[in-house]
């Protein structure tokens, strides 16, 4: 298995490093037939706290991983070293720590998977995609529910979003999946000009071969997705299982069971299937921007 690295890598950032490391001990812990239960009273824990580990949803303490490590029976130095460095490295903070200020809690964990995704698939009803926004749409776009907020602050908001698109200039970016509903793009968010700008932005966009966009036309009529907006991440390592992300108003739900997963990947391949095909979005852009946004 392909180790995480801490900065740069196929999985970036604390969240994935948990996941990881958590994934490994569950092994090694089933491995060694010892209980969650067992391993729990070995660190002074209990089962669900174990659990939570296992599953990277917690941090680690450097003693209690060696301790686990011991009661597992790993004793070859080089890989207790290697997944103490991996508990180490998943302590740190991430990019966007530094933007704690403005960063709702529930919406960090999102940003460790986002960065450390191979493949982004996602569907958007009422906004063009966060990866793909330009900064005078990010803008206005956090102007609709951060109208009252100094000016300091929007800038804050507008700069965490824009930071996030870093990852599509990476040496080896993830491949961004979208589909958008018509809705979206007709929405003028900003205005005429900013729309102007943005519907360029998603032309330049489709020419990368990490992008791949398309647009649901109102004469789809009703669709898969009836029910809103969702994102799925998918991993580069086996060990990671797929993430539905659903975004609410004040907080996320992030789904990782299999049937969870089976319907939104079904819901997802649907809806690919109902828009129109990927040649035909540059298109579709350029139609509804002139139609719409003329200069």
């Amino acid at each position: 298995m392909a180790m995480a690295t801490a900065e740069g890598g196929p999985a970036t950032g604390p969240t994935v490093l948990r996941m990881l490391l958590g994934a490994q001990l569950r092994r090694l812990r089933e491995a060694s037939g010892v209980t969650r239960e067992g391993a729990g009273w070995e660190i002074r824990a209990s089962e669900s706290k174990i659990s939570r580990m296992e599953l990277g949803r917690v941090g680690f303490k450097e003693r209690d991983v060696a301790d686990l490590l011991t009661l597992y029976g790993v004793s070859a130095a080089d890989e207790r070293e290697a997944l103490l460095k991996l508990a180490r490295d998943a302590n740190s903070p991430g990019w966007w720590h530094r933007y704690g200020d403005v960063l709702p809690s529930w919406f960090q964990a999102y940003l460790g998977l986002e960065a450390a995704a191979s493949l982004i698939r996602t569907y958007e009803v009422q906004f063009v995609p966060g990866l793909l926004q330009t900064a005078a749409y990010a803008r206005a776009v956090v102007l609709l529910g951060h109208r009252h907020a100094p000016a300091e602050e929007v800038d804050r908001r507008v700069e965490l979003r824009l930071r996030r698109q870093e990852l599509l200039r990476r040496a080896a970016p993830p491949q961004v999946w979208a589909v958008v509903d018509e809705a979206a793009l007709r929405r003028p968010i900003g205005g005429p000009a900013v729309m102007r700008g943005q519907l360029d932005a998603l032309i330049e966009a489709t020419r990368s071969p990490h992008v791949r966009l398309q647009v649901i036309p109102f004469a789809a009529g009703g669709h898969a997705a009836a029910g809103g907006a969702f994102t799925i991440l998918r991993f580069g390592d086996d060990d990671l299982p797929d993430i539905v992300y659903i975004e609410q108003l004040t907080s996320a739900i992030y789904l990782d069971k299999r049937d969870d997963l089976d319907y939104y990947a079904v819901a997802m391949e649907r809806l690919c299937v109902e828009a129109t095909p990927p040649e035909r979005t540059p298109e579709i852009l350029a139609r509804l921007r002139d139609e719409l946004y003329p200069a």
